[in-house]
């Protein structure tokens, strides 16, 4: 198939653009997600996952703009006038070394993003059989993603043309595999958090609500979902927007990942005002006898059990 659309190395460019944009603010994102997992947080009490996560996101997006940069300086200055066929035909070599390697990382970054919503419904869920066809897609996709790596560095005959039945078979179903994968889990996570806040809307005497939580999660898939079905959609069509689009998830990726840790750490920070304000309440009541009595009553008690019901649900969740 041959490839349609923008010229290649206008893509290149342009898509390098366009990571860069959101990778700086992804890097803005990493700042607040460190706040928000490091706030008044002592060492022990500190999420090593999500911190580590976060770490290996922003290292692996680091080092696929680098090597995109490094892409754009060969392909525009280096090997202008001397690659056959000039800038277009370079970028157009799936067989080149930064091309690679820039696929062996988004490889690694879509395992990493994908693997960390399917723990998280597992942890919600405390059930592996909720998670049972998303792990099964993840290893799809781990398994599409190592042979479409290998397959575009030995693709010696097509190596002009990554829409070619050798390669495009493995890329087609690692990004198919890739939605569905996201879709299912995200939408599991979703309901069980939708339905643990149904159950104790009716008796929760506050305002705070864990529905900003689903309203954020969705989002963030959306977001992703968007994005990788866009690229399918450009690779089956043999459109070169394809190129573009994949840059563009890397960053993505990270950045749905942040804006979850940080939605959590606002939630909580919430319960901590509350929490705050509650026990300021409690010392007031026991200046007269009538008011000390009237905290004791069981509502008060049944009160204080759903809040503890609602911080447990945000704790299991950023875990």
């Amino acid at each position: 198939m041959a490839s349609r659309g923008m010229p290649l190395d206008t893509a290149a460019i342009f898509s390098t653009v366009m990571e860069g944009i959101l990778y700086g603010f992804s890097v803005l994102m990493f700042g607040g997600t460190m706040w928000a997992l490091t706030h008044r947080r002592r060492m022990k009490d500190i999420n090593r996952i999500n911190t580590a996560v976060a770490f290996m996101l922003l290292i692996l997006s680091t080092a696929h703009m680098i090597v995109d940069i490094i892409r754009i300086e060969e392909g525009l200055v280096t090997y202008r006038d001397t690659f056959p066929g000039g800038p277009a035909a370079f970028f157009a070599d799936v067989t080149q070394i930064t091309f690679v390697v820039k696929n062996i990382i988004y490889t690694m970054q879509t395992m990493l993003g994908d693997g960390m919503v399917i723990y998280r419904c597992y942890i919600v869920w405390q059930s592996v059989w909720v998670i049972i066809v998303p792990s099964c897609l993840w290893l799809g996709i781990t398994v599409c993603g190592i042979c479409a790596v290998y397959s575009v560095s030995k693709a010696t005959n097509q190596a002009g043309n990554i829409f070619a039945k050798a390669t495009g078979q493995w890329i087609t179903a690692f990004y198919a595999m890739t939605l569905a994968s996201n879709l299912l889990a995200s939408g599991f996570l979703a309901y069980r958090i939708w339905k643990m806040e149904r159950d104790i809307s009716a008796v929760r005497t506050s305002n705070n609500s864990m529905m900003p939580i689903v309203r954020v999660l969705a989002d963030a898939a959306i977001l992703y979902s968007v994005t990788l079905l866009s690229a399918l959609v450009c690779f089956v069509e043999g459109n070169n927007g394809q190129y573009v689009v994949l840059d563009m998830i890397m960053p993505i990726i990270s950045i749905a990942f942040y804006m979850i840790i940080i939605r959590m750490a606002m939630k909580t920070t919430s319960y901590g005002h509350i929490s705050t304000a509650k026990m300021g309440s409690n010392e007031t009541a026991r200046e007269t006898p009538q008011q000390y009595h009237m905290m004791r009553m069981p509502v008060e008690v049944h009160i204080s059990q759903i809040t503890h019901q609602d911080e447990t649900s945000i704790d299991i969740l950023k875990n």
